[in-house]
């Protein structure tokens, strides 16, 4: 059984995702983001850098709980647990990593400014927008390219493509329009329709909220709080708050089995 810390974004979509696509059991542990339960003693033992996603696996390397976050790295521990979604040839397997590294390093970071200066800064700053739309432009010309001569980024269906899409997805905050990108439009459609691609952004989606934050929101994702790494929330409280039990959307691989 995994325990996911989650929280229905693009960075977030991406391990449920995943974990529908291998069949792994998990239990939804909502990390309520816009209401800073990101800085909570609990959430960060798991992880100290007070973001979604992580997971703590039950059933880590031998037998013994891992707690993990970072989508990338958590993307690539689950490939390899369950030889799933990453080739096992070393070509193949650099192939793929290349590209999720291509999604960690570029497609997150200029995606989420350019959404950031379109759909969250008090002020309109030209300056901003015009740099990072037009980096999130470049983006999606790269990938067109390539998905011009390949079925998917890597080849075969991989984590590269599972860390990419959920970015896409998002497309209407950054002002994109597909028509223009062929290739990324055929790629994405076609990962759309995958049944577990539906049950992963299926996870707490009636709770996504993307741009337009209120005050207190504002406050958890942007303000000064990011500074105290949780020290406000552990003075407020000194026991970890109690954890909430959530059914996933039915058909997930959670739901299937009852759990929650």
């Amino acid at each position: 059984m995994i325990d996911l810390y989650y929280w229905p974004t693009p960075n977030g979509h991406k391990i449920p995702i995943m974990l529908e696509e291998t069949g792994l059991e998990y239990r939804v542990r909502p990390v309520n983001m816009l209401r800073g339960e990101q800085f909570r003693p609990a959430f960060l033992k798991v992880n100290p850098n007070n973001k979604i996603p992580a997971i703590v696996d039950r059933d880590g390397p031998g037998g013994r709980p891992l707690a993990l976050f970072e989508s990338g790295a958590i993307l690539q521990y689950l490939a390899e647990k369950t030889r799933r979604l990453m080739p096992r040839d070393l070509t193949g397997r650099y192939t793929v990593i290349q590209w999720l590294t291509f999604q960690v390093a570029n497609v997150g970071p200029m995606f989420g400014q350019c959404g950031h200066f379109l759909g969250y800064a008090p002020k309109r700053i030209p300056y901003a927008i015009e740099r990072y739309r037009n980096e999130t432009l470049r983006l999606y010309g790269v990938m067109n390219r390539r998905l011009a001569k390949h079925r998917y980024l890597a080849g075969d269906y991989s984590i590269a493509d599972i860390a990419t899409w959920p970015w896409v997805r998002v497309r209407w905050l950054h002002r994109i329009d597909l028509d223009e990108f062929p290739h990324v439009r055929r790629w994405y459609e076609t990962i759309a329709e995958r049944p577990a691609v539906q049950r992963g952004v299926a996870v707490l989606e009636e709770r996504m909220k993307i741009g337009n934050p209120d005050s207190k929101a504002r406050e958890a994702l942007f303000g000064r709080q990011q500074l105290r790494q949780g020290q406000r929330a552990g003075q407020r409280r000194s026991t970890p708050a109690p954890r909430r039990r959530v059914t996933p959307p039915p058909g997930t691989r959670a739901a299937a089995r009852g759990r929650p």
